[in-house]
């Protein structure tokens, strides 16, 4: 499943992912590959990527951001957005 995840200043993230944990407004919800197509508005908390491979970083990326998502497993602190799931795409909009 291919997961990006946009401010409006760049690109955070893109690549394949195997799950991804989100705050939703009524709580924090999982996304799987084949999820049901949805649009959920996030609130402050965290997202939490499981990857299939470690990314290689990237020049336009926020440094702390690079050094966890080396990571097979990493987490992204965020204030709110909005997130599309729709066919095995996972697009999270931040504020």
């Amino acid at each position: 499943m291919q997961l990006d995840i946009l401010t409006p200043e760049r690109k955070l993230y893109s690549g394949d992912i195997t799950s991804v944990e989100m705050p939703g407004i009524d709580g924090y919800f999982g996304i799987l590959s084949n999820h049901a197509p949805m649009i959920s508005a996030l609130k402050a908390g965290k997202i939490t990527v499981e990857q299939v491979k470690a990314m290689q970083p990237s020049e336009d990326a926020i440094d702390t951001f690079i050094e966890d998502a080396q990571n097979k497993r990493f987490s992204l602190d965020v204030k709110g957005g909005v997130v599309e799931v729709f066919h095995n795409k996972v697009i999270v909009l931040l504020d």
